[in-house]
């Protein structure tokens, strides 16, 4: 059994982001199990958290930008990159600007980082994604081809193809993630000098100084752009080597810049939000299509893992608990009371179900002409199927309240109408420790989902009813 893995202790860096020139510090956080990868905008009002979350992508044009609610974190996929290389599952990543420290354009300088920091084993198990069927995605625009496929560990084949005399054709490969530090983490970023002038043009790679970036000539350049370079950069001597390549900095590899397009497949694919056993193969890719791609397999892991929590019951057979033995365990009542009965029930999983009908209060507001069951009112059955799980942990339940810690990841696949009967799935995340129940759920109706979340709980012991203080939200 493979256990998922963090850092010891917090490590810092400090540098320069390659668009905004501005300068910046990242410290990377151990963080708990099942946590994967966040930013922490730590110089934004109330430091916001920004999940590395393909949904979150809202620009790829130079790089992979994540925002929420405003805040925003750009050029993601180095550090990224260096996280998956080292097969970290749970690091928050603090930045007290917009962009990530460019370094020397790769990622070895995160992944020295981290190993300074102590990487270690966590107590939960690394799940990881494995794909089934073959997966594709196709730019036709702008040529670009993704193929996954089932592999034992991950692995990544990467063509590259500018139809330029100067970098031609270059294939790279990762046969295994193991192989990222040494084969792959050194690679820098590449530009086209072309590209660079239009970056200058518009005030952008503030923060470049020909020293974190491979700059490839494939046209003809004058003595007086060299001459303007030299300035803009503050360089000595500009002039073009062989294979077209800027004397700034010498290649590593003689197929480099495709090696560096496979560091940036490796950490955009971070974006998916697991660890994932498949080989992916990419012609011409960019980080559009890296997302595009990641979002595609996100699609992949969603509709698995709802076919997991699909309950295989006897909706006929007797249930576990009937309406009277679940009034036994949870306080709730009359209208509140949305659990009908349980079909199954272990130390980590339940199985719930709600018969929908016309007499329910909440539809006489909602909607008179067109009844729809809210959807907070569909949390709340699902958390009360938690509360059972958690309640038949202690030996008197009648004496506990379960509150509501947090809710996540909550979203609404179809309406429930009355005549619909709703059957509640949970599993637990990780296991109930001092009466917290961290719990996933889906809710299905004729075995299709129409809800699904993650939801934390607590149970609380009164000792009588005058004691038991309302709250903001009960499960």
């Amino acid at each position: 059994m493979i256990k998922q893995r963090t850092i010891k202790n917090p490590v810092s860096l400090t540098g320069v982001g390659l668009h905004t020139g501005k300068k910046v510090t990242i410290i990377f956080n151990p963080a708990p199990e099942h946590h994967w990868f966040k930013f922490q905008r730590t110089d934004l009002e109330g430091q916001p958290i920004i999940e590395a979350d393909a949904d979150l992508v809202v620009d790829t044009s130079r790089g992979t930008t994540l925002e929420k609610n405003g805040a925003r974190v750009h050029t993601t996929e180095h550090v990224l990159a260096a996280l998956m290389g080292l097969e970290i599952d749970n690091c928050l990543i603090q930045i007290d600007g917009p962009e990530m420290p460019i370094m020397d354009g790769s990622s070895i300088k995160f992944i020295e980082a981290l190993e300074a920091a102590e990487i270690i084993e966590q107590e939960a198990e690394r799940e990881y994604f494995e794909l089934k069927e073959n997966l594709t995605y196709e730019d036709p625009i702008k040529k670009v081809e993704m193929l996954a496929v089932a592999q034992e560990t991950f692995r990544c084949t990467v063509m590259v193809d500018y139809n330029s005399e100067v970098l031609g054709t270059q294939h790279a490969s990762m046969y295994q993630i193991g192989e990222f530090k040494e084969e792959i983490s050194r690679c820098r970023t590449f530009v086209f000098l072309h590209e660079l002038e239009a970056l200058l043009e518009h005030n952008l790679i503030k923060g470049g100084d020909l020293d974190n970036a491979i700059v490839l000539v494939d046209r003809e350049i004058s003595k007086e752009k060299l001459d303007h370079l030299k300035k803009v950069f503050n360089k000595e001597d500009i002039e073009v080597k062989e294979k077209g390549v800027l004397n700034t900095i010498k290649l590593q590899y003689y197929n480099e810049p495709a090696r560096h397009k496979l560091l940036d497949i490796v950490g955009d694919l971070a974006l998916v939000g697991k660890p994932m056993k498949i080989h992916v193969l990419a012609a011409r890719p960019g980080h559009a299509g890296n997302v595009a791609f990641a979002k595609k397999l996100k699609e992949v892991i969603k509709k698995e893992s709802s076919d997991k929590f699909l309950p295989k019951i006897d909706m006929t057979a007797p249930p576990v608990y009937n309406i009277n033995d679940i009034m036994k365990i949870l306080p709730h009542r009359q209208p509140m009371l949305l659990i009908d009965k349980i079909m199954d029930i272990s130390l980590e999983h339940i199985i719930g179900v709600k018969n929908v009908t016309l007499n329910e209060e909440f539809f006489k507001g909602h909607f008179p002409e067109a009844p729809v069951m809210p959807g907070v009112m569909l949390i709340e059955a699902m958390a009360q199927c938690g509360g059972v799980l958690v309640l038949k942990t202690v030996p008197d339940p009648e004496n506990y309240l379960t509150f509501f810690i947090k809710i996540d990841g909550v979203k609404f696949r179809q309406q429930v109408i009355p005549g619909d009967t709703v059957v509640f799935s949970l599993k637990l995340i990780t296991p109930i420790r001092r009466g917290i129940c961290h719990m996933r759920g889906v809710a299905y109706v004729n075995n299709k989902p129409v809800m699904e979340g993650e939801m934390m709980a607590q149970i609380v012991k009164v000792k009588n009813v005058e004691e038991k203080k309302p709250q903001p939200a009960t499960a």
